[in-house]
């Protein structure tokens, strides 16, 4: 059986963000990366260009293999942990092979959610969530005449932008009013939904699948108000779901995701989560909640690994603020925070801009914007600093481009 001082399981910006905190503080403890995928570490966010083509598969690798064996740390690719044993502390993998260890990191990330629709796992499909996921729907792309996508979050707004630039006659079918639902409200949406309208992208919104079956070559979709589709494409982009199934027995303490406190340590001594898959306080109110972005994960996983390795300028999780950006046929939409956590102070749009700002005693805590320039990463730091703006209220309302890149270069050298 073998045996090592760091295990973390999963490789992406999490994992990685752990490895390297871990090194930080401790340079000859044995740390050992288990990932279920069979390729290199890579970002979920690279896999819309892989789908288009922008990208090649071969080149999206976030480190590769001399990285990891400079920093001294063995990588076992396609291998699930299937199960854990947080008294024995052994985590077993698909492989049947267990490792023991000492100190234990789960960043296994989300996988997408099915949602129960009669005969959905009888017909073929899509869903993207990995690089093998990306590769399948790119090879796919000039055989599609046809193409339903369910859901029109980020990932399936991406993935119907695709393939309409692939020459395909593209369908969406989402259950919520609008599109991107949960990062727009409604005049904002109304112009993404416009973008895709122009080119000829028809959105079924407030819409239901009650059927999917097989019709000959194609996969026919019914929805509840009785409109049938026929598609040779179908992607399901319904949501994701925290992996953690295998923590079935662990000890480990799971609501929707692995509870975690300020250190994102788990309920279980010497086992620690974060990413996707940890769900921890949230910022406005403090609830545990999922908060699943990049910026968020790589935080989470510089924490917990500052924590494993007993790095004592460790710094508790401050809470998570939402940070989304999107681009759609030249559309730049932006959303940062919450929509509900104070007062809008501001609001604009018109048919191709929008901007919002909501501010809670003269801090921010949500800006939302399509086609209007502002820093995504500066305001987030404003929420989460929770930057008194009071002497600068005004100037931001009216420029807030300009007055944050002010506050930055006075107070974040």
């Amino acid at each position: 059986m073998q045996e090592t001082q760091y295990l973390i399981v999963g490789a992406s910006h999490a994992a990685l963000s752990a490895l390297q905190a871990i090194r930080m503080q401790d340079a000859e403890g044995s740390v050992t990366m288990v990932t279920r995928d069979d390729a290199l570490p890579y970002s979920p966010t690279v896999l819309p260009y892989v789908v288009s083509g922008r990208s090649a598969p071969e080149r999206v690798a976030l480190k590769d293999g001399a990285w990891f064996e400079q920093n001294r740390v063995g990588l076992i690719r396609g291998a699930a942990v299937t199960s854990v044993d947080a008294a024995a502390k052994r985590a077993r993998l698909s492989s049947g092979e267990e490792i023991a260890y000492a100190k234990l990191l789960l960043a296994t990330g989300a996988a997408p959610i099915l949602p129960p629709i009669p005969g959905l796992k009888d017909v073929r499909f899509h869903v993207l969530r990995t690089l093998a996921d990306a590769i399948g729907l790119h090879q796919a792309l000039p055989q599609t005449k046809q193409a339903v996508v369910l859901g029109a979050g980020l990932v399936g707004m991406h993935a119907a932008e695709n393939l309409a630039k692939a020459g395909a006659q593209v369908t969406v079918v989402e259950m919520q009013p609008r599109v991107l639902a949960g990062y727009f409200d409604a005049e904002a949406s109304a112009i993404i939904e416009a973008a895709f309208a122009a080119k000829g992208v028809k959105l079924m919104l407030g819409a239901k699948v009650s059927r999917c079956e097989t019709a000959g070559n194609a996969t026919r979709i019914t929805t509840d108000g009785g409109a049938t589709l026929d598609a040779d494409l179908l992607l399901v982009a319904a949501g994701v779901a925290p992996v953690t199934d295998y923590l079935a027995g662990s000890g480990v303490a799971v609501d929707r995701g692995v509870l975690v406190d300020d250190t994102m340590q788990s309920s279980a001594e010497g086992i620690w989560a974060a990413g996707d898959v940890a769900q921890a306080k949230g910022f406005y109110d403090e609830a545990k909640s999922l908060n699943g972005i990049l910026p968020s994960a790589v935080e989470q996983g510089k924490i917990a690994g500052m924590a494993m390795a007993g790095d004592p300028a460790v710094k508790p999780w401050p809470g998570g603020v939402p940070l989304n950006t999107y681009t759609c046929f030249g559309q730049q939409a932006v959303s940062v925070g919450s929509q509900d956590a104070g007062e809008v102070v501001r609001k604009e749009a018109d048919a191709k801009h929008y901007l919002k700002i909501v501010m809670k005693d003269s801090r921010l805590t949500g800006i939302f914007g399509i086609n209007v320039p502002f820093d995504p990463g500066v305001m987030w730091e404003l929420i989460l600093r929770r930057i008194d703006l009071s002497s600068v209220r005004e100037a931001f309302i009216a420029d807030p481009q300009k007055t944050a890149r002010i506050l930055m270069s006075r107070t974040w050298r």
